[in-house]
């Protein structure tokens, strides 16, 4: 049973999952039914335009995320969570109360009201359906249940955007959009009620409603991890670049492709499907693990579908406006539908493991208000897209072009991001390399420690053993390595990027031998894992070699857990030294084959002699020959 089929079963998940859900599709289907009304009815409404009337509301929409998203960061970190979702929930039973009144007042104002409050629902859920996964998950179940999320949060999006359009074009529809809004409220807290108690991590926190002063402090909290804040920028940046591409579709489909208005709900599923899809597809991409290596993956993949996108677009529309169906006839709709789910995708695989690692990185104290932050962030990113998109289409841009500086924007974004941290782009190095050469299955990963010191110690059969182990573990890993596999060209940006410590024997090297141990006893007192071939070089005949007495000594100075690991199946590859010299033969039994990583019990360093990590070696790594 796959973990996502799991979570959505389990009472840790599900209620949260369905609450969400609810909550999203009910603000869609009222921000959208409003939406429509105000725009095709306006004239029996209000003697404002149309234009600025869909503009203002989504203003006013948005404007309690800037307000209201650092009080609800720490309303989340200061009470139960679950306890909060309840009240969120009942607030929304009152707001869609107040949107009936509106409808029946024939009020703007009150539907302005109703809309502003609608906004400050969503404020204050951001914070309690993030920060309470980590409560809630193992670690292992972060990503499927960021996925599981995200997927329900754009179907949602989707159904409630068509649902509320139905419903305002529908006779007597105001009725019929008070009805179906109440309804769904009222599921949704139904559904609350079931979320599992989530204990506050900062009861005695004091509340502070100033906005200015508490959202600088929660920017602060999420700038206390370097990792953590470029983090919530990339997925500030996903929700401008979405943003920017959902809203260019009625006008992309009229203009462009000459469609109907049922040709711009055939674009908005194709891409909320492919969203979808791309965020379920990470846990098996990811092997059930925060996987940074796919961000990098996802960002390549949004700038070049974008730019297809730009390019594939008709030179003139239809002559004549085209329903969906006649538009799926016209040879072009098909390509750009094509870009719309793979850019769709890859952004399921950008966004995923961001929200995921945000989550794990965050300390816990600050959890909801680093979420808090995000919110923030996004508000005001989506904000600044949306006048940069009027900007450039009023100086002259086409909506294809907008699409290709969307997509330069976008590559400039990731490589700045990627410069800072190159987790990322080391992640997606050691992801590719491995995952599209073998099939790696790895046994008892439980058995890295998540926190504090340790030294890995692993049979050496393969040139690329070092980087199988590092796309197999969670954390970060400081490898001890030959100085000439070290200056490698291409794998050096690897091995650099990860503080892999260079080493030369005695005899070639001394000094460099000296800097290497002092560096790996600086790395455990850092409470940093590192990773060593204690034989000393790569097997020669399959069978295991003596230890070397390196190992010893970095245990004398520093008497931390040894965790022993064993390869399987690597030996015999391209990358080993089977049948004569390396990497000679490329398609020698080992390529695109399943290999394992085995990894044992850890040996406290008081016992961890080399005799007694020789067994435990030997003893896990079985007949590799």
């Amino acid at each position: 049973m796959s973990t996502q089929s799991g979570l959505l079963r389990a009472r840790r998940f599900a209620p949260l999952f369905v609450t969400q859900f609810l909550g999203a599709l009910n603000d869609n289907v009222l921000k959208n039914a409003m939406v429509v009304l105000l725009t095709f009815q306006a004239a029996s409404w209000t003697t404002i335009k149309p234009e600025l009337l869909a503009n203002l509301a989504a203003g006013i929409f948005i404007l309690p995320f800037f307000l209201f998203s650092a009080t609800a960061g720490q309303l989340a970190d200061k009470y139960d969570k679950s306890r909060l979702a309840q009240m969120v929930k009942l607030l929304e039973i009152g707001i869609v109360l107040v949107a009936g009144a509106g409808f029946v007042l024939h009020s703007i104002a009150v539907l302005f009201v109703a809309l502003f409050l609608l906004g400050l629902h969503s404020t204050l859920f951001g914070p309690v359906k993030y920060a309470i996964l980590p409560q809630h998950l193992k670690s292992e179940e972060l990503v499927g249940g960021n996925a599981l999320i995200e997927a329900g949060t754009f179907i949602a999006i989707l159904v409630g955007t068509l649902l509320g359009g139905l419903l305002a074009g529908s006779e007597g529809g105001t009725a019929w959009i008070t009805a179906a809004g109440l309804a769904i409220a009222v599921a949704g807290y139904i559904a609350s009620r079931a979320i599992p108690l989530a204990v506050p991590p900062a009861p005695t926190l004091a509340i502070s409603i100033n906005p200015l002063t508490e959202t600088w402090r929660n920017i602060q909290f999420a700038r206390e991890n370097q990792t953590v804040f470029l983090s919530i920028m990339g997925i500030s940046w996903f929700w401008l670049f979405g943003a920017l591409f959902l809203a260019q579709f009625p006008a992309y489909t009229k203009n462009v492709l000459g469609g109907s208005e049922t040709a711009v709900t055939l674009l908005l599923a194709t891409f909320t499907f492919g969203i979808g899809i791309g965020s379920l597809l990470c846990e098996k991409l990811s092997a059930r693990r925060v996987e940074l290596g796919l961000v990098p993956l996802g960002s390549i993949g949004m700038t070049v579908f974008a730019l297809d996108l730009a390019l594939a677009s008709p030179a003139a529309p239809a002559p004549l406006p085209l329903g969906a169906l006649a538009l799926l006839e016209a040879g072009t709709t098909w390509h750009v539908l094509l870009d719309l789910v793979l850019l769709g995708i890859f952004g399921g695989f950008f966004i995923v493991p961001l929200y995921a690692l945000v989550q794990q990185r965050s300390n816990p104290e600050h959890g909801a208000r680093i979420i808090a932050a995000n919110n923030i962030m996004n508000a005001l990113f989506m904000v600044v897209g949306a006048l940069c998109a009027a900007g450039l289409l009023a100086a002259g841009l086409t909506i294809p072009m907008l699409f290709a500086v969307a997509a330069l924007c976008n590559a400039a974004v990731a490589l700045f991001i990627y410069g800072l941290v190159p987790e990322f782009l080391l992640r997606f190095v050691v992801w590719m390399l491995i995952h599209s050469v073998y099939r790696l299955r790895v046994e008892n990963l439980d058995q890295v420690p998540d926190e504090g010191p340790a030294v890995i110690v692993c049979n050496h059969v393969s040139f690329v053993d070092a980087l199988v182990i590092m796309a197999a573990c969670r954390r970060p890993i400081r490898f001890v390595m030959d100085h000439g596999i070290f200056r490698w060209p291409v794998l050096n940006f690897v091995f650099r990027t990860s503080k892999a410590i260079p080493i030369a024997s005695a005899r070639e090297n001394p000094a460099m031998m000296e800097k290497a141990f002092e560096e790996v006893g600086r790395a455990l007192d850092a409470g940093d894992l590192v990773g060593i071939f204690p034989e000393g070089k790569i097997t020669a005949d399959g069978n295991i070699n003596p230890f070397r007495p390196g190992i010893t000594r970095i245990l004398a100075r520093n008497p931390v857990p040894v965790v022993p690991m064993a390869l399987r199946g690597l030996w015999g590859s391209f990358f080993s030294r089977k049948d004569g010299p390396a990497m000679t033969r490329p398609f020698r039994r080992g390529v695109f084959s399943r290999i394992e990583l085995v990894i044992g019990a850890a040996v406290q360093a008081a016992e961890a002699m080399p005799e007694r990590l020789q067994t435990d070696v030997a003893a896990l790594r079985g007949d590799c020959a």
